[in-house]
């Protein structure tokens, strides 16, 4: 055994059916008395019936989160957030409104709950990404980690197929950078594998039966698992590459990543098939880049960036962006191989 470092994370997981009934207790637990609601504008109702469900525990809600976590959007909320005396924030959604909550806990260190509706994962994770004059940056703090994570699989069964498969793909993503992050060790090596394993077999099952509750189970437990992973170890080419598309080209997240993964597990499996290899077999397939391919095509996910509104004048800024301060990878990032991956990417090829 090699040496390893892990450091656990301080956070609360409440896992389940039916668990967002005990919204009102860990808010309580927390000491706090007076939550800030934030959602996306597309799922107000939901944010108003958790308003309801807690009663004087709630001071209203912000409505107005967005994908990349624009700095203008969180200005808005910590304006509403300060006006209401807010003593924490619970988001219910996606990754978009984890990201507001983390922006807001990391200028006030106010407490967040996270009630998680997608597989983005972003809710395991010390890590926030702000997006501010068309350039997205990230950062690590415990300050933006959530203190409690509220996974109620009822309230994913109405996520849409399509969504579903893009969010999970995004969430395989953060396993396959923790298998040779340079921070690795093996408690996190075998979460992600499992990470890996049960979402790859639950998306298929959610694609044929969207209200299949083990499947949901199954994908909501996966996206916990790969967000740990995220949380517990460095990230590198793939998620560098989506920071730019997504932040610079305003790509749409969750698609990103599932266009992205194959391609970008393409550039360094050549150095990392050992590390790789646990997680092609979980996939059954001769390499992990052929398994993500495979399985992304038999889903139905996107396989092209033009297909996601990225426009094709903009490989070759985005590639110089990317080579110009890139994460740490296990393969040299280099802009000749950058630009052969947008390239491939763009138009749906085996990655090479």
């Amino acid at each position: 055994m090699e040496p390893f470092v892990y450091q656990a994370r301080p956070q609360r997981i409440v896992f389940g059916t039916g668990t967002i009934a005990a919204i009102g207790d860990e808010v309580t637990r927390l000491g706090r008395s007076r939550a800030l609601i934030l959602s996306t504008p597309q799922q107000e109702d939901t944010a108003a019936d958790l308003v309801a469900t807690l009663g004087s525990l709630a001071v209203g809600n912000f409505p107005g989160a967005t994908v990349h976590t624009p700095v203008e959007v969180t200005e808005q909320a910590l304006a509403q957030a300060r006006e209401l005396k807010a003593d924490c924030v619970i988001a219910v959604g996606g990754g978009s409104t984890t990201g507001l909550a983390k922006a807001i806990a990391l200028r006030t260190e106010l407490p967040q709950i996270v009630i998680p509706t997608t597989y983005a994962g972003s809710e395991a994770t010390p890590i926030l990404g702000e997006t501010s004059g068309g350039k997205k940056t990230t950062q690590r703090s415990l300050r933006v980690l959530p203190a409690v994570v509220i996974y109620d699989v009822d309230l994913s069964l109405s996520l849409p197929p399509a969504l579903s498969v893009t969010s999970g793909l995004n969430a395989i993503a953060h396993a396959m950078e923790a298998r040779y992050a340079r921070d690795r060790n093996p408690v996190i090596s075998l979460l992600a594998v499992e990470g890996v394993r049960a979402l790859a077999s639950a998306l298929p099952r959610i694609v044929r039966n969207p209200a299949d509750r083990d499947a949901r189970s199954d994908a909501l437990f996966g996206a916990w698992a790969c967000g740990t992973c995220l949380g517990a170890t460095s990230m590198g080419l793939h998620h560098k590459i989506c920071h730019v598309l997504g932040g610079s080209f305003g790509l749409p997240h969750a698609e990103t990543h599932a266009v992205i993964l194959p391609h970008a597990i393409a550039y360094n499996e050549p150095v990392t098939n050992a590390l790789l290899k646990p997680v092609a077999d979980v996939l059954e397939s001769a390499t992990a880049t052929e398994g993500l391919f495979n399985l992304a095509r038999r889903l139905g996910a996107p396989t092209t960036l033009a297909e996601i509104g990225m426009p094709r004048e903009g490989i070759a800024r985005a590639a110089d962006e990317i080579v110009a301060n890139p994460y740490w990878n296990p393969r040299p990032v280099e802009r000749e191989g950058v630009l052969r991956l947008l390239e491939d990417a763009f138009a749906g090829r085996q990655p090479s």
